[in-house]
């Protein structure tokens, strides 16, 4: 079950921000016993791979917090961050250990599609409320949506590595979130109808 939140919650780390779990994932599997990474993804702790997604981090953070730039960095990302959630679900073991289960162990694509399937559908809300945050605040809520993004990929992929049964209350959190800014997009949209 730990294998599993854990897969869960970099998965959802993913879909907010593609290369903070990889870095994280990557960093702590060539500097702790905490993350054990399977045959075939002992590259995600070759520095040379870590480099270049710490340029591409970065590359991201800049571009995520212009108004109207974010929206096609989000149109970018619509592969990178399902991508990346498969990778982070399945490089931590997290297919292979789901409940113990040999069919698991036996299809590792499921680990796959779980992580690209949870990425997708956190970068399709993320990708949907951005252009709402735009036009409420005229762009000024974008870096600081953007800065609450990554900080907020950050802290769900340490807690899914360290504190796994935490991932639930993360998630739940998320859907707080995620339901407040319903309730905010509906009424922004109620007020700009004519006579609303």
């Amino acid at each position: 079950m730990f294998a599993a939140l854990t897969g869960l919650g970099l998965s959802t780390a993913a879909g907010l921000n593609a290369y903070i779990p990889l870095l994280v994932v990557g960093i702590l599997a060539n500097f702790t016993d905490r993350v054990k990474l399977p045959d075939g993804y002992a590259w995600l702790s070759n520095w040379g791979v870590l480099a270049v997604l710490a340029v591409l981090l970065v590359a991201e953070m800049v571009l995520d917090k212009i108004p109207a730039v974010d929206s096609v960095n989000d149109m970018i990302q619509t592969a990178v961050r399902p991508a990346s959630g498969g990778v982070v679900f399945s490089a931590t073991a997290a297919a292979a250990e789901l409940d113990k289960s040999t069919w698991m162990a036996e299809n590792p694509w499921l680990g796959w599609l779980i992580g690209i399937v949870v990425a997708l559908a956190v970068h399709a809300m993320k990708a949907a409320a951005r252009p709402v945050v735009n036009a409420s605040t005229a762009g000024v809520g974008a870096p600081v949506v953007s800065t609450v993004e990554d900080a907020g990929s950050l802290g769900m992929s340490l807690i899914a590595i360290f504190l796994p049964l935490l991932v639930i209350a993360a998630l739940a959190l998320l859907g707080l979130v995620v339901w407040w800014g319903v309730r905010k997009v509906r009424r922004f949209r109620a007020a700009r109808k004519p006579g609303g």
